[in-house]
């Protein structure tokens, strides 16, 4: 796979984790968008081991 997909990819999951925290951390967390995103970051990070 290309460096620079790779290299976005990195970039999408760790923006992904960033969103989780915040929204975490908020004082009324919305439940179904921590699942959401973290649904999409595991997808990220399955895509990121599958062209490793």
């Amino acid at each position: 796979m290309d460096k620079n997909h790779m290299s976005a990819l990195r970039t999408k999951h760790e923006a992904l984790d960033r969103k989780i925290n915040e929204e975490e951390t908020r004082p009324l967390p919305d439940t179904i968008r921590i699942h959401s995103l973290k649904k999409e970051k595991l997808r990220l990070k399955e895509e990121l081991l599958d062209s490793a």
